[in-house]
């Protein structure tokens, strides 16, 4: 058992629930934080035999004490494990908060790496192996956005209609209530891109936040499980592709407003690679990527908006405007490059 009190973890409960209700699982089990923050808690759990699980919960001072989230990402991942989709294994889901505070769940262990920054990426990838990572996260993407939503029962997870309209209004009310001054580049792209949003084909499941460091790969570069589901809903799959253009800087791309390094290594694609690739696995028509690049970069200066805004807040502790300044630039740069992009469509 782990010898010191675990945040997020009432250790004898989760113990007495983790061995009824989740098979292999012996304890005692020692609890470590594998991820945190804003977004929900991530535990390795590993038993007295060391067979590893992994847990997800809320995070801690989660306003709404329901099993919403929860049932929801669990009800996900466990849908896709029908699916070509690479996902951990769904093993147990609690509903229950007398157990731990809040509803959880548990999936097995995928032994893998996650790449965050080039120097790991540079680590445990071989310039073979990144082609490879390139590749199989664009495939992956692919069959995510091609799965079969009834026979993964998730046909009701969101609305099929309607997804950057919905996306459009969501963020822009998020920056209307976080923003810290005034940017009219916000405004102005908001304005352009309702005016000529794409017509919708089928929805397909869309992820939301797809990128490599929300992905495991092994050794080979090969996707091994895609992490992160909280955000995942129906809509329009190029709104992914889009997202994963503007987190992505290749080896001979110019820089992009999201400061992410690991894929300016020798061997990964560049960006454009990674969408004719896409049209080639996908099948689908590409020619209004420039729309939804720039609609990733605006929700990315939204969603940027709201961390300066509670950072500013202190939510980092007491920090000068100066130590925050960069996150304001990121902004900037965001808004910045969707407007660019805009003016280049035809």
């Amino acid at each position: 058992m782990s010898e010191s009190p675990i945040a997020g973890i009432e250790v004898p409960a989760v113990t007495q629930w983790l061995q009824q209700h989740v098979p292999g699982a012996v304890g005692p089990f020692t609890f470590e934080v594998i991820a945190g923050g804003h977004s929900n808690l991530t535990f390795k759990v590993t038993g007295t035999d060391g067979t590893p699980f992994v847990l997800r919960r809320p995070p801690l001072g989660h306003v709404l004490a329901s099993a919403h989230d929860m049932g929801r990402e669990h009800r996900i991942i466990s849908g896709l494990q029908r699916s070509a989709v690479p996902v951990a294994p769904a093993l147990g889901f609690c509903d229950d908060p007398a157990v731990n505070g809040a509803p959880f769940y548990v999936m097995g262990f995928v032994d893998g790496f996650v790449v965050r920054d080039r120097a790991t990426a540079e680590a445990v990838l071989t310039p073979t192996a990144r082609r490879t990572a390139s590749e199989s996260l664009v495939d992956t993407m692919a069959a995510i956005h091609s799965v079969d939503l009834q026979a993964a029962g998730l046909s009701e997870l969101g609305r099929h209609d309607g997804y950057i309209a919905r996306q459009l209004k969501r963020w822009y009310g998020q920056w209307g209530q976080q923003k810290t001054r005034e940017l009219p580049a916000v405004d102005r792209v908001h304005d352009a891109l309702a005016q000529r949003i794409p017509a919708q084909a089928a929805a397909t499941i869309v992820h939301g936040d797809y990128r490599l460091d929300n992905c495991m790969v092994g050794a080979d570069g090969r996707v091994m499980a895609v992490l992160d589901w909280e955000i995942c809903t129906l809509g329009d799959p190029l709104a992914d592709l889009g997202l994963l253009q503007v987190y992505w800087t290749g080896p001979n791309d110019d820089a992009s407003a999201w400061t992410g390094s690991a894929t300016t290594a020798p061997g990964f694609y560049d960006r454009a690679e990674l969408a004719q690739r896409y049209a080639q696995v996908s099948g689908r028509d590409i020619s209004a990527l420039p729309f939804y690049v720039s609609f990733a970069y605006w929700k990315l200066a939204c969603i940027l908006e709201g961390v300066y805004a509670r950072y500013l807040g202190g939510a980092l502790g007491a920090r000068s405007a100066d130590e925050l300044e960069p996150f304001k630039l990121q902004v900037d740069a965001a808004a910045a490059s969707a407007e660019r992009v805009l003016e280049r469509m035809p």
